[in-house]
């Protein structure tokens, strides 16, 4: 740790933060997840307990403070989109019945800003915060292609104004996803719907994309933008025109959709 110029007890303790992915963690486990002594991770605990980042239930199971979910707020009001999405991606969810998603860029990843899971019990499992890659997906290839990234694909997501993938993150996911613009037209970020791959292929881009569109283009008037910009004709295609090599091509040919499932309430990566 720390051979990059950093603070390597910062970094120790930041890294026990990472660790904290469930609500009842253990000493033990904690430690083998970062890699420190359990004399250290209990010396570091310490003092992100006196400073909210940690707690300690009474059965000595550690667990996320609330100064996390602090930092978190602070972080969506940085976009000013606290008000504006949820809702959004609300009826987003309610019209599909799947789940709904708002995402942002930050370096080489997409991070899941806004959250509305489906209430179906299969659904795919996303969460608020989630660091995501911007290579696989439809958010991160909406979020490239209006980012000006080059090649044949991203200029086919800039002319339909969407992007789908079937199975690129997991082969059991699908999402389609469009951008969304702020004042000047500038690009705010990627309005994703997303679920089980064999439900959105039987329900189809035909259905999908038009009520995405809906939404996309009426968060990008509340947030300033101009959809009817006559460089998002992509939006006002007839669905002939609108659908895409691009998208085609992110189903990949060999893969096959699993059989529907019959199992009981679970959550699936996308």
């Amino acid at each position: 740790m720390a051979d990059e110029g950093g603070v390597a007890a910062v970094e120790r303790a930041l890294s026990i933060l990472d660790a904290l992915t469930e609500d009842r963690v253990t000493l033990v486990e904690i430690s083998k997840r970062t890699g420190l002594y359990k004399s250290t991770v209990l010396r570091l605990i310490k003092s992100l307990e006196k400073y909210g980042y940690v707690l300690r239930n009474p059965e000595g199971l550690y667990r996320l403070g609330s100064k996390v979910l602090l930092l978190g707020s602070l972080y969506q009001r940085h976009f000013r989109t606290s008000e504006i999405v949820p809702p959004v991606l609300e009826n987003l969810a309610a019209e599909l019945h799947e789940g709904a998603s708002f995402y942002v860029s930050e370096d080489d990843r997409r991070i899941c800003l806004h959250r509305v899971d489906s209430t179906r019990a299969i659904r795919d499992s996303v969460h608020v915060g989630d660091r995501l890659p911007l290579t696989v997906g439809a958010a991160g290839h909406v979020l490239r292609a209006f980012a000006g990234t080059r090649g044949e694909r991203f200029d086919e997501i800039r002319r339909t104004m969407y992007a789908a993938s079937f199975g690129e993150r997991d082969a059991e996911t699908a999402a389609l996803a469009a951008p969304v613009f702020g004042s000047g037209n500038r690009l705010m970020g990627a309005l994703s719907v997303s679920g089980p791959r064999y439900r959105l292929e039987e329900l189809g881009e035909a259905r999908i994309v038009p009520v995405l569109f809906k939404y996309a283009k009426e968060l990008t008037r509340t947030c300033g933008g101009n959809p009817d910009d006559a460089s998002f004709s992509g939006w006002h295609l007839p669905e002939p025109k609108r659908r895409s090599a691009a998208s085609k091509a992110a189903k990949p040919a060999a893969a096959k959709s699993p059989a529907r499932p019959r199992a009981k309430a679970a959550d699936i990566g996308e």
